[in-house]
């Protein structure tokens, strides 16, 4: 009895070879198609993550150009406005230079013009004198003249006249003459005349003056 149980149990157990092999070739087969499945969505993944590696990559690349291109451009700019300002700046100095000998040259050549005055002012003093009286020839009138306008040329001024109101910043009083009719102070004659070169008196004018009585 027992061996036939058991006969008859073998009999429903046993699994031929046959199909063993079957079945683990199909399990086989079924997991090599998920290994090429999971390489495949891997290498995917990888291709799909290359791209956005190598954007980043050159992104960061130009960055770095763009600060190496600036860098030296913005250098390049402060050095030119640091040439401008220097250059402004010698230019402002060498203004100040220029006016200050051109000042320096007009006062030298005033001074020169006030030392020929007053050494001839003597001699243009009788030259007046003479006027006066008409003792003055054409010819030494004409010479006379010159004189006048070549002291004119360099800005020299004659000033004195008859009747003008007395100013002592430009008239020198030698002698006060009263004068009823007189309502102010005004010259009467001048025996002198004064001499200046724009609004500095090189000679006051010497006057008699009128003056009303008290």
């Amino acid at each position: 009895m027992k061996d036939g149980g058991s006969s008859g149990a073998d009999g429903a157990s046993p699994v031929s070879p046959a199909s063993s092999d079957a079945n683990s070739s199909a399990s086989n087969a079924t997991s090599g198609h998920a290994d090429a499945s999971g390489s495949a969505n891997a290498g995917s993944a990888g291709a799909d993550a290359s791209p956005a590696s190598a954007a980043d990559a050159g992104g960061s690349s130009d960055g770095a150009k763009d600060d190496e291109t600036l860098t030296p451009l913005g250098q390049a700019k402060k050095e030119a406005a640091d040439y401008l300002e220097a250059l402004q700046r010698e230019r402002a100095e060498f203004v100040n230079f220029r006016n200050r000998a051109k000042k320096e040259q007009d006062i030298f050549r005033q001074h020169g013009i006030i030392d020929v005055l007053t050494a001839l002012l003597p001699a243009l003093d009788d030259i007046d004198r003479i006027r006066e009286h008409d003792q003055l020839g054409e010819s030494f009138e004409a010479v006379a003249t010159k004189i006048d306008k070549t002291f004119e040329k360099f800005g020299v001024e004659k000033f004195g006249e008859k009747g003008e109101d007395f100013d002592p910043t430009k008239h020198e009083a030698i002698l006060h003459k009263p004068d009823p009719s007189a309502t102010k102070e005004t010259v009467d004659t001048v025996v002198e005349a004064g001499y200046r070169i724009g609004d500095r008196v090189i000679r006051a004018a010497r006057v008699v003056v009128a003056s009303p009585q008290a």
